[in-house]
């Protein structure tokens, strides 16, 4: 079942009202670059900012943002990669602005 954009853009905003540290949207951020992580990257990487979290906990919301929101793809390997779909792009950056006010 394709999900349409306007579901997407809806499940994305829903998903970032309730981010209270402000992990999820540095996620976004991070992945905005268009590069390919594993989630012990992004673990390092939001470390690295001071954010309070753990390693499972990164696991588990990529796989919520690419099971459940679909703007993430998978590279499989020896450690799975984890992008956004370049399609998304826009839609997160704009509406990461608007959680920024």
């Amino acid at each position: 079942m394709k999900e349409t954009k306007k579901e997407i853009e809806y499940r994305l905003r829903r998903y970032l009202e309730r981010d209270k540290k402000g992990i999820r949207k540095e996620l976004l951020k991070l992945l905005l670059d268009n590069k390919k992580y594993t989630t012990d990257e992004i673990y390092q990487k939001l470390k690295d900012k001071d954010l309070d979290l753990k390693a499972r906990g990164v696991s588990a919301m990529v796989g919520l943002m690419s099971a459940r929101l679909g703007i993430l793809k998978m590279e499989l390997g020896e450690k799975n990669k984890y992008y956004l779909k370049e399609e998304y792009a826009d839609l997160v950056r704009s509406i990461l602005k608007e959680f920024e006010r």
